[in-house]
């Protein structure tokens, strides 16, 4: 009887779970976007060099003022710069399910940050600078459209972790994470809990703006990597825990836990088996349990310090067994 009425309530909490999602999706679909987007990429390797000038004028903040033209003519010609605007053209030919899947996101943007202005959305090749993959500023969103080929492309000399992210369906994953820079209050405490948190924000505003999306995808993982996470969250936790590195200043629990790495540093065998960054993976599921537990505007938990958010969210990992 008691594992019967456990189930109706569960069925119960599911459904209004689920009815009120489907109120917000319906109320997203009817926000007004219309975003307008500038093949720059296209533009720059198209221009006769006698027009250089007049691309200058419509775009000057992708020309530095330092550099004459004759560097901007000699990467126009340039065999190498061309066979990859070759090779983005292949993949990006017809950018319009790119640009729906955009407009798509910004409905949401919309709807949790009414106050968001409509950009521009500009795509250009850039110099493969994996760190900046999307630039989102007030009124532009550039997006470097070589780094977003397909892992296995030719050109990518890069690490597989990092290669792992090199696909069209992270562009919508790293507009958010650029997105959010804005909104997030920066962490200005140094300890580790504080680097979970934030980037456990940034997850979770993936959450509710890509909610189609896969929380592999909205993390940079594969599916076996977000697995290995659920079976061995309960163990992690203990390992933060049992060695006090929750408040601890030391800035080399980042690189082993926090930023991009082939596999997290715990030391330990499971090491090799470990997608990087689970530190942050772990703050996500913080946030999630903080924002299920308490009545608090999003606006207002994206500017709330680590230890409150932490202390408020229950959060209890489930044991492997479960």
């Amino acid at each position: 009887m008691t594992r019967r009425i456990f189930l109706i309530i569960t069925a119960t909490i599911a459904l209004i779970s689920c009815n009120k999602q489907s109120k917000v999706e319906k109320a997203v679909e009817e926000i007004p976007v219309e975003l307008k987007v500038e093949r720059f990429d296209k533009l720059f390797f198209e221009t006769p060099p006698k027009d250089l000038g007049k691309l200058k004028e419509e775009f000057p903040f992708f020309f530095l003022p330092q550099n004459n033209d004759n560097v901007w003519l000699n990467k126009m010609k340039d065999p190498l710069w061309r066979e990859l605007y070759t090779e983005v053209q292949k993949k990006y030919s017809n950018f319009e399910p790119v640009h729906k899947e955009l407009e798509t996101l910004f409905k949401h943007i919309k709807y949790y940050f009414p106050e968001t202005k409509t950009p521009k959305i500009i795509t250009v090749i850039s110099e493969m600078d994996y760190n900046n993959k999307v630039i989102y500023a007030d009124s532009l969103v550039i997006i470097s459209l070589e780094l977003y080929l397909g892992k296995e492309h030719k050109f990518y000399q890069f690490p597989k972790y990092l290669k792992q992210n090199f696909e069209e369906k992270q562009i919508m994953p790293d507009v958010v994470s650029s997105f959010s820079i804005k909104k997030i209050a920066p962490v200005t405490d140094k300890n580790l809990l504080s680097q979970m948190i934030y980037f456990g924000k940034q997850l979770y505003l993936k959450d509710l703006l890509l909610p189609d999306y896969t929380d592999a995808d909205k993390m940079g993982y594969t599916p076996e990597q977000i697995k290995w996470c659920q079976e061995n969250e309960s163990y992690m936790w203990r390992y933060f825990l049992e060695r006090e590195m929750l408040y601890s200043d030391d800035q080399k629990l980042n690189n082993r836990f926090i930023n991009p790495a082939p596999f997290s540093k715990f030391y330990l065998e499971i090491d090799n088996e470990s997608p990087g960054r689970v530190g942050a993976w772990i703050g996500w599921q913080m946030v999630r349990s903080y924002m299920k537990n308490n009545e608090v505007p999003l606006q207002d938990m994206l500017k709330m310090n680590a230890k409150e958010i932490f202390e408020k969210s229950k959060y209890k990992p489930k044991k492997n067994d479960e």
